[in-house]
């Protein structure tokens, strides 16, 4: 069951139902994750290191630093997968906790279509744009 304010009667908590739909949520993007982590992993270390065309003709360097500028790119990418990643299992802890979906700034729930679209998202979409935040009483208004 949902949890709500007492004084305002306001939701705080999404129930363990919800709960249960955003981790499903959460396995499924992680596990794409992962599989695409390990393609990136997989395409940086297995592509050639450029000495297979010894030649030092302009053709060979400009092959050399295509491949050395896709090694950096795939780098990159897998930097940013595996950031991603972390984020998502950090997400699956929240569920567990039962701390999913509350915005870490405003102690409000964070909208289900927020959370279906990016499943690790800690902030609410005002705050994640920018506007300001009002307290007033230990209440936090936008």
């Amino acid at each position: 069951m949902a949890k709500t304010d007492v004084v305002s009667g306001e939701k705080v908590r999404y129930s363990d139902a919800e709960l249960e739909e955003f981790r499903q949520i959460i396995l499924v993007k992680l596990d794409k994750a992962k599989k695409d982590y390990e393609i990136l992993k997989a395409s940086i270390s297995n592509e050639g290191n450029g000495t297979e065309d010894t030649s030092h003709d302009f053709r060979g360097f400009l092959e050399e630093g295509a491949t050395t500028l896709s090694k950096e790119e795939a780098g990159k990418l897998a930097q940013r997968q595996l950031k991603f990643i972390q984020h998502l299992q950090n997400a699956r802890i929240r569920v567990e906790n039962r701390t999913y979906g509350v915005c870490r700034e405003t102690g409000k729930l964070i909208p289900k279509e927020r959370l279906r679209a990016v499943p690790h998202a800690t902030l609410c979409i005002d705050v994640k744009n920018g506007q300001p935040i009002k307290k007033h009483n230990g209440r936090y208004f936008l």
